[in-house]
């Protein structure tokens, strides 16, 4: 079987909580896109070089999480010819025999637009900072800085901004707990499972 569910939206939003969530409840795999432009991010050198290059052990890097690996990620991922080299291996994933959950900024709208559930995930920046903060600590008010700035770069991107694919279920977590915002997804794929 082959059932793609494509999570969009921005920086803690609880994306890949609710992917992560998703896979397991379904029995799909999970990538979660981020990581991959985390890597180019704090691989160095030459982005694009860094994406046609990346390994397995360049994903299982320890510090792929920390706030500066993600202030990476969203400058080297406005590069249309990093985004070219990644394009392909995300396409693949996302139509793999089984099921799979991918979560990005343009996993509806690019990667993978015949996707069976595509969910677009958001809160406040607010919100966000603060989860974010409590994640990686440091000054809770430059996160918020640091949130908002990168929310700029990757909504007024040339390549591939982020968007809610025109088909995407949005919902806004912020005053969700996690159990509420799976329990809400896993019954969105869940449904359209039952309509195939």
């Amino acid at each position: 079987m082959i059932f793609t569910v494509a999570i969009d939206g921005p920086a803690a939003a609880g994306k890949g909580t609710i992917g992560r969530a998703i896979a397991r409840e379904f029995g799909f795999a999970h990538l979660d896109t981020g990581l991959l432009y985390r890597a180019v991010g704090v691989k160095g050198g030459d982005p694009v070089v860094a994406a046609r290059s990346l390994s397995e052990a360049d994903l299982a890097r320890g510090d792929l999480r920390t706030l500066a690996a993600g202030q990476a990620a969203s400058r080297v991922a406005v590069l249309p010819e990093v985004r070219a080299a990644l394009v392909a291996y995300q396409r693949t994933f996302a139509r793999r025999e089984g099921g799979a959950v991918v979560d990005g900024r343009d996993i509806g709208t690019v990667i993978c637009p015949e996707a069976e559930v595509k969910l677009f995930v958001t809160a406040s920046a607010e919100v966000r900072a603060h989860r974010r903060w409590l994640e990686v600590g440091g000054d809770e008010a430059k996160v918020l800085a640091e949130v908002r700035e990168r929310d700029e770069r990757d909504r007024n991107r040339a390549a591939s901004p982020m968007v809610a694919a025109i088909d995407a279920v949005t919902f806004d977590t912020s005053d969700m707990t996690i159990a509420d915002a799976v329990e809400r997804a896993c019954a969105l794929v869940r449904g359209r499972m039952e309509d195939m």
